[in-house]
């Protein structure tokens, strides 16, 4: 089923992806009317103090959803209990998409020296471990780039509600390629300090990602300053953002914190930038070694947790204009 969702006939077969994915969830239907986490997150460009807004990583969105603690599949509880031992164990699925574009959207050929019209859309499964001091995430994610992945149709259809003028290139995008990426992290919470009711932890983490739409090792740290610091591990942000993950626990009536962090990713292949292996297409030589700046606040208000950040980029590709690309970063989370 798998297989006949990504390809059928040479090419990407959507309305087979959204059947498979639909009977994925509905598979999923008892677990999810007990309880668990629903996440929804957004990261816009338009949130930037650059000149440049609407380009490069232009817009993502993930809406997820986490179940309770210990109410994982067994099968799934012994994988990740033979990976990475004993702990609370959780598990979720969520869907993506994201939305890159060259720093000029006016041209209907693009530029074959900036960066190519991308889109992508995934599905995605997470297994999640948690103990007192570190979290531990595995995450599948299955899903295709190109003109099914519906970027232009989304970003233009926005334009239109708020009146700004299409963009014109998304005729030359990469072509339609189904995915799949495997990632890891482990995420260590250190405390640092308690002094008048305020505490100060350290969350050093690591990732690999490895596939057909990116591979990459990541590295970085957080410093945290608050309240309830061992509510979470951080805030959730979009892959490849350096993220905390969706869980957290409530652990008084009001947590909160501001954080700054800083990651380095050294990246040997990305779909989405060089076009897919022996094939032709839109493509530009990628930076291997990129680096990223992240500040802002969370607050978990009982079973609600709200996050704001904002990023700071160094250049993916040779050539890449405008200095660092900046962009926003919210997520909203709600336990039912």
């Amino acid at each position: 089923m798998i297989y006949y969702c990504m390809r059928r006939s040479g090419k990407v077969n959507a309305r087979a992806c959204a059947a498979f994915l639909f009977g994925l969830a509905s598979s999923s239907a008892p677990a999810l009317a007990q309880s668990g986490i629903w996440t929804l997150q957004e990261e816009n460009a338009k949130v930037s103090a650059a000149g440049l807004t609407d380009h490069f990583y232009t817009n993502g969105i993930d809406a997820a959803w986490m179940s309770p603690v210990g109410d994982v599949p067994e099968p799934l509880a012994d994988l990740m209990r033979t990976a990475r031992g004993g702990g609370d164990l959780r598990y979720g699925f969520g869907v993506s998409q994201q939305i890159y574009t060259p720093s000029d959207t006016g041209r209907p050929v693009p530029d074959p020296r900036d960066r190519p019209y991308a889109g992508v859309l995934t599905a995605n499964l997470t297994l999640l471990r948690d103990t007192a001091d570190t979290r531990d995430t595995f995450t599948i994610d299955l899903g295709l780039t190109g003109p099914d992945a519906l970027a232009g149709p989304v970003q233009n259809g926005a334009h239109n509600l708020i009146r700004h003028p299409d963009v014109r290139g998304w005729n030359g995008q990469i072509a339609n390629t189904p995915v799949i990426e495997a990632l890891t992290d482990h995420i260590w919470r250190v405390p640092v300090a308690v002094v008048g009711g305020m505490e100060a932890d350290i969350l050093p983490a690591i990732a690999v990602g490895a596939g057909d739409l990116r591979d990459y090792l990541q590295a970085g740290a957080t410093l945290r300053l608050g309240q309830g610091l061992d509510a979470d591990f951080g805030v959730p942000r979009i892959r490849p953002g350096l993220s905390g993950g969706d869980a957290f626990t409530p652990v008084r009536a009001v947590s909160w914190y501001v954080f700054a962090g800083v990651d380095g990713q050294a990246v040997g292949y990305d779909l989405l930038l060089q076009t897919a292996p022996f094939r032709s297409g839109p493509h530009v030589s990628p930076v291997w070694d990129i680096g990223e700046g992240q500040v802002g606040v969370a607050a978990i208000v009982h079973d609600v947790r709200l996050t704001l950040a904002y990023v700071a980029q160094t250049q993916e590709f040779h050539g890449q204009s405008g200095g660092l690309h900046q962009f926003g970063s919210f997520s909203m989370s709600m336990r039912f």
